[in-house]
This record gives C-alpha cells, sequence and structure tokens, in this order.
C-alpha cells in the first residue's frame, strides 16, 4: 500500500439534537475547507448531523486500483469510533469510497464523482443506498452527465461549471451554484 495517512480529523456538532454523524472526504486538491465541502457542511450542522472533517496526506503517483483501495482504507480509519453508518460526502478523489459506500450500504453525496473511472462508477450503481451526485458541464476531468442520469441516484449537472463547480469568469454564477449545492443537499437530506 502506498505511503500516506489521514493527517487529521476535525469534529464539528450541531447546536441541537443530533440527527446523524456524516464523514467528509476531500479531494486531491480540494479540502474540506474549501467552498464545496464547506458549503456541504454548514447545511448538515444546520440540520443536526455531527460533521467529522477527514483531511489527508495523499501519496504520489496514487491512481486506479491503488486510489481506491487507498481512500477505502482512509475512509474505514476515518470512520472507526465515529458511527458504524455514517453518510459519506466525497469530493472527486473521495469519491474513490464509493466502493466501500456500497458494501457498506451507506448513503452518500458525491461532489464531481469520478465518472470516467469505471470502478467508481460500477460502485455507485451497485449501492443500494441513496445517493446524490453533482457535477458540472465544463468538468472535463470527471463529470459525465449521461453517465450520472444513467446511474439511478439523484443528479444535480450545473451548466458550464468546472471540477470546483465554479464558471470560469463569472462569479455570480459561481455563488448561484453554491447555493443550488445547499438546496440541493437540504432537499436530499429530508
Amino acid at each position: 500500500m502506498p505511503a500516506g495517512r489521514v493527517s487529521e480529523l476535525r469534529d464539528r456538532f450541531p447546536t441541537g439534537p443530533e440527527h446523524g454523524r456524516a464523514l467528509l472526504l476531500p479531494g486531491r486538491a480540494f479540502g474540506p475547507s474549501k467552498p464545496l465541502l464547506g458549503a456541504v457542511e454548514d447545511v448538515l450542522l444546520a440540520r443536526g448531523w455531527a460533521v467529522r472533517q477527514v483531511r489527508w496526506e495523499v501519496p504520489d503517483g496514487l491512481d486506479g486500483l491503488r486510489a481506491t483501495a487507498w481512500v477505502t482504507e482512509q475512509t474505514r480509519m476515518a470512520a472507526t469510533g465515529w458511527s458504524d453508518r455514517p453518510l459519506l460526502v466525497g469530493k472527486s478523489l473521495g469519491t474513490r469510497a464509493a466502493s466501500f459506500a456500497r458494501k457498506e450500504r451507506l448513503d452518500a453525496i458525491w461532489l464531481t464523482p469520478l465518472l470516467r473511472d469505471r470502478r467508481v462508477v460500477r460502485a455507485i450503481r451497485r449501492s443500494r443506498a441513496r445517493q446524490l451526485l453533482v457535477g458540472g458541464t465544463a468538468d472535463g476531468l470527471a463529470w459525465d452527465g449521461a453517465v450520472a442520469r444513467s446511474l439511478g441516484a439523484e443528479v444535480l449537472e450545473l451548466p458550464d461549471a468546472d471540477h470546483g463547480l465554479a464558471v470560469r469568469g463569472d462569479r455570480q454564477r459561481t455563488s448561484a451554484y453554491r447555493d443550488r449545492l445547499r438546496e440541493a443537499v437540504d432537499a436530499w437530506l429530508v
């Protein structure tokens, strides 16, 4: 197994009664303090979910099957002692935890899931749990809208949004998309 480890787990709790627990799994360059995972975290906390932010050090040269195995192990370690059935929220690289979610029958929110990787697609397709997939049509790295709609999950597709769900040169649309993300997550949690 390649080197690399979870470098930090940060737990946050709602101010009122706790409804459930969630793990926030970052991407390679999109950590829990970035706007996308932060937007989802805000909704979760407001809805009574405790949140565990995962920050990890990604090994060099991690790809394909090794990446899936590594992310799965990091997810398993982060869930230990937190919850036996956490809601998973994964961004990009974090969506490689889809096989773990499928095996454990965990609900999941996948932000810019790696839909160009057949292992991720297969795991999402075979899952029996609830899933929300969020991506943008300008994300040539990860998103495939036709594949997303074929997986049996709920889908939020944002026109012209890139891998960060931003529209280059258009702050107003980018901000509106963050609001749409929050609304979609809030509705999906019902």
